[in-house]
């Protein structure tokens, strides 16, 4: 994969998370939705971390899908944990050197045994002596945050953070910055969108896709390296991009099959690359439909349902009731419908998503556009090929 860094972006973030910039809300929040495998983790960490280091800045990185078995809870403390024992592994030392069991950092009595590992301090205590220690800010970058809202320990955990924010921040100093990254805009939203939310009040914003200037870079790449494609069209280059889903994995992996020697390629590669973006649009969706026709009738009428209705879906309420018989052709209890629910988040992989709360979700959000395309187009829902016995019920 090619390196290309968004300096210019990096710098706009740090400065609005650093609370200079004249208007926005970041230096309370940065909430960044953007779709799957179009590069914000690759921001996050090959971008916006070392900028906000080079600022000055101590930064905690955790991602909370790196290991989807352990609690979202655990895996915020471990991280901070990390960076705290180089920070306080020298005071460890020397106090245990001088016999002592306890103590005392930025005002509070630390075990020496535990430091480091965050256990018997708050998350509050533990961001406070990071930055008492390091004697800088510290922003704490939790890629995937909307995962948090998965446990019990992940929702106490970001409503730590909201608290632990207001505690380390006065105004005109930003001790803390908090940075939650989503690849579900409408599942980060459910960190601020309600009175009950951890950070009710703040916004989520779209990060911006990757776009002609990327796309200026890549030609460039390939000019220099086949001065034979001279001058690359770089408006059908952009336009196949965007069939990708603008996710540059997919996009260069398509460019590097349609310039190899064993492609054998006559004529211009541009148009090439569009086509492999149609193949590839039509594998996706080819892929949901497979998903779907797959299921049983209830479960079909269920993910219908929350397809349909998205942030506004209620599973059991008398409406989703008349839905799931409407569809099935007979009567779908609430305990029917949960078992519905409980078998498309135990599939593999997962189509819907449940919080701690009870609520639920769409696993891929791209799923909700496929079936946005078909609605419109007077398609949905998706017919089994001739021949197929529909799915029996248990």
């Amino acid at each position: 994969m090619i390196a290309f860094p968004r300096t210019a972006l990096a710098q706009e973030l740090v400065i609005a998370l650093q609370g200079k910039a004249l208007l926005g809300d970041a230096h309370n929040g940065l909430f960044l939705a953007a779709p799957r495998r179009t590069g914000k983790s690759t921001f996050l960490q090959g971008d916006l971390r070392p900028a906000l280091q080079a600022a000055g800045v101590v930064v905690v990185y955790v991602d909370l899908w790196a290991d989807a078995r352990r609690d979202p809870g655990g895996l915020i403390a471990e991280a901070i944990a990390r960076d705290l024992q180089p920070q306080l592994g020298l005071v460890a030392r020397t106090a245990r050197k001088a016999g002592l069991d306890k103590v005392k950092l930025g005002g509070l009595e630390v075990d020496t045994s535990k430091i480091g590992k965050v256990d018997g301090l708050t998350l509050t205590e533990a961001l406070r002596l990071l930055h008492e220690s390091a004697g800088q800010p510290v922003a704490l970058i939790i890629d995937e945050a909307q995962h948090a809202l998965t446990s019990e320990a992940g929702e106490a955990a970001m409503t730590a953070l909201k608290s632990a924010r207001d505690q380390l921040n006065q105004p005109g100093t930003v001790n803390l910055m908090l940075v939650m990254s989503g690849s579900d805009r409408d599942k980060l939203l459910r960190l601020v969108n309600t009175a009950g939310a951890p950070f009710y009040g703040s916004q989520v914003q779209r990060m911006p896709p990757l776009g002609p200037d990327f796309i200026a870079h890549v030609s460039a790449l390939v000019e220099a390296q086949r001065p034979d494609l001279q001058p690359v069209d770089q408006a059908t280059l952009q336009q196949a991009f965007e069939m990708f889903g603008s996710r540059p994995q997919f996009f260069m992996a398509a460019l590097g099959q349609v310039l190899s020697p064993l492609a054998a390629l006559t004529g211009r590669f541009e148009p090439a690359m569009r086509e492999a973006a149609q193949e590839q649009q039509a594998q996706d969706e080819a892929q949901m439909e497979s998903d779907y026709l797959g299921l049983k009738p209830t479960e079909q009428a269920v993910l219908w349902r929350l397809l349909a209705q998205g942030s506004r879906y209620r599973p059991y309420d008398a409406d989703a009731l008349r839905f799931y018989r409407d569809k099935t052709g007979h009567p779908v209890s609430p305990a029917q419908a949960q078992k519905a629910l409980e078998a498309l988040r135990q599939r593999m992989p997962a189509l819907v998503w449940k919080s701690a709360r009870g609520e639920y979700a769409l696993q891929d959000a791209a799923m909700h556009r496929w079936f946005e395309t078909l609605a419109a187009a007077d398609r949905w829902p998706p017919a089994a090929p001739q021949g197929l016995l529909p799915f029996d019920e248990d």
